[in-house]
């Protein structure tokens, strides 16, 4: 199935987690791919009061809002597709009275898509008399926004929905989902208003009346309406649930069948943003917005889709990895104080990074397309001993290899070549080939006229690690600014960001810091490839070389390098592992001053210390923080090279809880303020200002500003870099 078993059993940890901190009782978790299910578990208890049951794989649950996918934007679908009614038709074709309050223009697309102006939700008393008097109350309502301008998450726009598939069915809503929907699906434990046989096999909410809610929807106004509402009343099991998933995944067929359901024309419709559309929603589904914490860091933005349920419920679909994820739980159960939108999100990240993929580097597509963009082209190459494809070979070998292209130069960065050097490095001669290696950490850091002669392209490979700071990005801009000033081309052969492209993070360089630790006002983690960054560095510094990106295939913004299928090979000297590249943009922010971030030892930037720093005491005081993503333990090293070679240190280690969670400028800006209480002058605090090269950054968490108002420093220009970044991003 093209899964990690070991990787995708790490759903046990993350459910037994979540149990424990009290966000659910239990749930049950079931994951598909390929058409098949690959994971199907039940964990923790259904009831924990008034005494404990276990719960099961076939436990019936109250899915919430998953009512309005599973039920009443599928009814409408199927009403669609067999002519009884148009999705661009307006509301007062079948409600006449709709059109009060300015809401005459209101499409049934918009009430789909939560475009429809409605506020969220109306009051309970209009929901006693049924169904249609809740509809002739909604009818007279103002709307909150003008229709089709704006995203509102509206239980109301899905109750006026269900009332339509009645009034153009001739059915009420549960009948028809259950005739035309759950039956032909096979959906067999799929129903509104569960019997009582079932009793025993639903997960109990919390009380209403004094009573334990079990069978009766949870959703108040779903209640007053007998437990049928287009919005919620629905109830369900995990397996009824992916036999709805796999005829969406399907595009409309019934699984196990040659049988359409729906088309895939109305499948498409109902999982894709409309055309133009300023929101983040097909006509049924949620495709990117605020309610998308079920896609995760790692399932793709716009091309994967799900929803949620107030009841702790979710699915969430992914056709590039023909894949789906559904958690069922009773979160509110007992005292309706258990949350799950964590969960969620972390759930999903561990699915989708248990899925073996193999994403090609740039110079692995290269490569594949037999080197044609540097077809009877004279090369220059920028690289090291990252620049190597899956099988590990170097480009440099690839390239002298290849039939119809001339290797002339090739340039090393710092530490060199082979990527082993601490200090200046000088030129060589690259004993394989035979081709000369011109240092670019040396006399001078930028090619120079000499270097560049006879050259046609320049190309640019080597793994950055998606920091600042971090010198390997400076050396493609001069080197971009050198290619440009000779009429050079300038190829980069684009890498994953080993610490993921979601979130930028940090304050800014100022432009009057800018040097070769910092070459572009970037954020601290800048959260771009190597050829993104190119795009941004060639428009925003007016370079105006003449570039080309050879992209990487199937990486996606939220993988992490260990979900690439690519081998670690350590970037810099000092950069051992993925753990440490996540935590360098934090810690490395220290290594100006006079700490030990840990070279020198196995564990560079994954610990910190001094002689003059008493461990434990610095753990404590790190951990009352509680920073996000990371936990801090006492520990002492004696590091063999760098700073305090040979002498003990003390300090703390630093273990990353959470990947995602982690705030790095934050984070190194917390520590700084904690050294600087307690060791005072002892510390060298000045230096902070080296790497962090942000004034207004400094002067905050110098004057001791909260945490809170130190991020409010850089909260704008981080926005504002967000909406540049935002035209240079390759990738979903």
């Amino acid at each position: 199935m093209g899964i990690d078993a070991e990787a995708l059993a790490r759903v046990d940890d993350v459910m037994a987690t979540a149990i424990a901190d009290g966000a659910l009782p239990g749930g049950v978790v079931l994951v598909a791919k390929d058409g098949a299910i690959v994971w199907r578990k039940a964990y923790g208890h259904r009831a924990v009061a008034p005494e404990p049951v276990a719960m099961t794989v076939d436990t019936v649950f109250d899915v919430a809002s998953l009512t309005k996918v599973m039920a009443t934007a599928t009814s409408i679908m199927l009403l669609s597709q067999r002519g009884h009614l148009s999705l661009s038709a307006h509301v007062t074709g079948h409600i006449p009275q709709y059109g009060q309050a300015q809401k005459g223009s209101t499409r049934l697309e918009h009430l789909l898509t939560h475009t429809a102006g409605l506020r969220p939700g109306t009051p309970l008393k209009e929901y006693r008399r049924g169904t249609a008097s809740a509809i002739e109350h909604i009818c007279t309502l103002p709307i909150e926004d003008e229709v089709g301008t704006r995203f509102r998450y509206s239980d109301v726009g899905y109750v006026v929905l269900g009332g339509i598939v009645e009034r153009v069915s001739g059915k009420p809503l549960d009948v028809y989902a259950r005739e035309e929907i759950f039956g032909p699906l096979e959906m067999s434990h799929t129903t509104f208003k569960p019997p009582a046989a079932w009793r025993e096999r639903i997960a109990p909410q919390n009380q209403r009346n004094g009573e334990w809610i079990i069978g009766d929807a949870h959703d108040p106004r779903a209640h007053r309406l007998g437990g049928v509402a287009g919005h919620a009343g629905l109830f369900s099991t995990a397996d009824d649930v992916a036999r709805f998933c796999q005829m969406i995944l399907n595009e409309g067929r019934i699984p196990g069948t040659s049988k359409q359901l729906l088309t895939p024309a109305h499948v498409h419709a109902m999982i894709q943003i409309p055309a133009g559309a300023t929101h983040g929603r097909g006509m049924g589904f949620d495709v990117d917005t605020v309610y998308s914490s079920p896609r995760g860091h790692v399932f793709p933005i716009g091309t994967s889709f799900g929803h949620t349920g107030f009841t702790g419920t979710s699915l969430w679909i992914s056709p590039p990895d023909n894949m789906f994820v559904i958690l069922l739980s009773n979160r509110l159960h007992p005292d309706g104080k258990g949350h799950v939108v964590g969960l969620r999100r972390k759930l999903a990240t561990t699915i989708a990074t248990s899925i073996r993929r193999k994403v090609l580097t740039g110079l692995d597509v290269l490569a594949r397309d037999d080197f044609d963009l540097l077809a009877k082209q004279k090369v220059g190459v920028i690289t090291n001993h990252t620049g190597r494809d899956s099988e590990g070979r170097s480009v440099v070998t690839l390239l002298h290899d290849a039939p119809d292209v001339a290797l002339t130069a090739i340039f090393s960065p710092e530490h060199g070549y082979r990527g082993q050097a601490d200090g200046e490095v000088s030129d060589a001669r690259d004993e394989a080939t035979g081709v000369p290696i011109f240092s670019l950490y040396g006399e001078t850091r930028r090619p120079t006229s000499a270097m560049l002669a006879g050259i046609d392209t320049l190309v640019f490979d080597i793994q950055d690690i998606g920091t600042r700071f971090y010198t390997y990005i400076t050396t493609m801009g001069y080197a971009m600014e050198a290619a440009a000033e000779h009429g050079i081309r300038f190829v980069v052969l684009d890498r994953p960001n080993p610490i993921g492209g979601l979130r930028p993070a940090g304050p800014l360089a100022d432009a009057d810091k800018l040097g070769f630790t910092a070459y572009h006002p970037l954020p601290v983690r800048h959260g771009m490839t190597i050829g993104e960054l190119a795009g941004l560095f060639n428009t925003e510094r007016k370079i105006g070389v003449d570039l080309h990106v050879v992209k990487v295939e199937d990486w996606r913004r939220g993988m992490l390098f260990d979900a690439t299928g690519l081998t670690w090979v350590n970037p810099s000297p000092n950069m051992r592992s993925l753990d440490a590249a996540i935590l360098y943009p934090g810690i490395g922010l220290l290594e100006m001053t006079n700490l030990s971030v840990g070279r020198g030892t196995e564990r560079p930037f994954e610990q910190f210390g001094a002689p003059w720093i008493d461990g434990p005491a610095l753990a404590d005081a790190l951990n009352e923080l509680a920073l996000p993503g990371v936990h801090f333990a006492a520990t002492r090293f004696t590091p063999t090279a760098s700073r305090y070679a040979g002498e003990t240190c003390h300090g703390v280690e630093i273990k990353l809880t959470d990947r995602y969670a982690y705030a790095p400028a934050r984070t190194g800006l917390a520590i700084a303020r904690t050294l600087k209480k307690q060791y005072g002058e002892k510390w060298d605090h000045e230096n902070v200002r080296r790497l962090l090269a942000n004034d207004a950054a400094m002067h905050a968490w110098q004057q001791a500003a909260t945490l809170d108002e130190l991020v409010d420093t850089w909260a704008d220009q981080l926005a504002s870099f967000e909406r540049v970044r935002k035209q240079y991003l390759l990738y979903d």
